[in-house]
């Protein structure tokens, strides 16, 4: 009798080994430009038709406040303060408590859990959401400077700083719009630090520096928008320092790199409870 081992028998280990098929390959990893394009894109359809009343209103708000401080506010200084403060305004009320109430909502909602299975980088999510809504900024933020310049005589020249002063302060603050959103135990609660932030950027961004108190300064000195209005007043003088331009907008830069960081982070915590 002859022994045969088990193995190379029909039913043994080492043929059931050979006749398993491989493992499937997984897909390439989704790369974080691509990704971001298609998230900016559904969320800027998705958007459209909810934002575009707010955004009216968000821009009337500003216009407003315009009128209102014409009364008290001559020229000089000041109304430069006013008019970039006002415009910076639009972006503050779109992409901080527009974007605090939309996560919110979606944290809420449990519809972070879509975006979970879905194979985009999570910062991917993130700077697609802000991009959206930093992108509604863009129209009323232009037509409350021009409206603003011609209401206090100030120049026009210059603001073609807005294509830097939109994006850099629409950055900052849509990551702590999302960041307030994403971290808020309860939807309600983002609503409201959304209104805070917002108001903040109100009362800091748009009254001139110069009649604050010392204490408020400060406090004006840790709000993201504040460089970006610092940047654009100081186009309007006769010989802007664009030195000091830059350095506000690299500041501003800095402080979205941040927000947008931690609103990451924020995402990833969120998603994974």
């Amino acid at each position: 009798m002859s022994v045969v081992p088990a193995d190379v028998l029909p039913g043994g280990a080492l043929a059931l080994q050979q006749a398993a098929p491989a493992p499937a390959e997984l897909g390439p990893r989704a790369r974080l430009w691509p990704s971001l394009a298609a998230v900016y894109r559904a969320q800027l359809s998705r958007a459209r038709v909810a934002r575009i009343p707010l955004l009216f209103v968000a821009t009337f708000q500003s216009i407003g406040i315009m009128i209102l401080m014409r009364g008290v506010v001559d020229g000089g200084g000041e109304a430069q303060a006013v008019v970039a403060g006002s415009a910076v305004l639009v972006v503050a009320f779109v992409a901080l408590n527009l974007l605090a109430q939309y996560f919110g909502q979606l944290r809420a909602s449990g519809g972070l859990d879509h975006y979970a299975t879905l194979p985009v980088p999570p910062a991917a999510v993130v700077l697609g959401a802000a991009g959206a809504y930093a992108s509604f900024t863009v129209p009323g933020t232009v037509v409350t400077a021009v409206f603003g310049c011609a209401l206090f005589g100030l120049p026009v020249a210059h603001l073609w700083i807005l294509v830097a002063v939109i994006p850099l302060a629409g950055a900052a603050l849509a990551g702590l719009g999302a960041a307030l959103g994403l971290l808020a135990p309860r939807p309600e609660l983002a609503t409201l630090l959304g209104q805070l932030g917002m108001s903040a950027a109100l009362l800091l961004g748009v009254l001139p520096p110069e009649r604050m108190p010392e204490g408020v300064r400060l406090a004006r000195d840790l709000l993201p928008s504040t460089y970006g209005v610092e940047a654009f007043a100081r186009t309007f003088g006769p010989h802007p320092d664009w030195a000091r331009v830059l350095g506000d907008l690299a500041v501003c830069a800095g402080v979205g790199v941040i927000s947008l960081a931690v609103a990451t982070w924020a995402y990833r915590r969120a998603a994974v409870r």
